[in-house]
């Protein structure tokens, strides 16, 4: 069985339009963007790959990704209640 990736478009295909715009012009959303990228593609390849790794460490991935979503998911609604 092939695992989800979570991409922000996945998640919250409603707001696709405002976070393409975002990643394109606003630098600090583009950065945490791709390392939201980042973090869920280490993360799946642990999981689908079964790669031994401690569960604090794989854990420790899913708790920064929860937290950048948060952060990514608050500009994507800040932006959109500004227009």
């Amino acid at each position: 069985m092939q695992l989800e990736k979570h991409t922000l478009v996945n998640d919250f295909p409603e707001h696709k339009h405002t976070i393409r715009h975002l990643k394109m012009n606003d630098n600090h959303f583009a950065k945490l963007f791709d390392e939201y990228n980042e973090l869920a593609s280490e993360i799946h390849s642990i999981e689908e790959n079964g790669q031994p790794v401690a569960d604090e460490y794989l854990e420790s991935l899913k708790v920064r990704r929860v937290h950048l979503k948060d952060e990514l998911f608050n500009l994507v609604i800040k932006t959109e209640d500004a227009l």
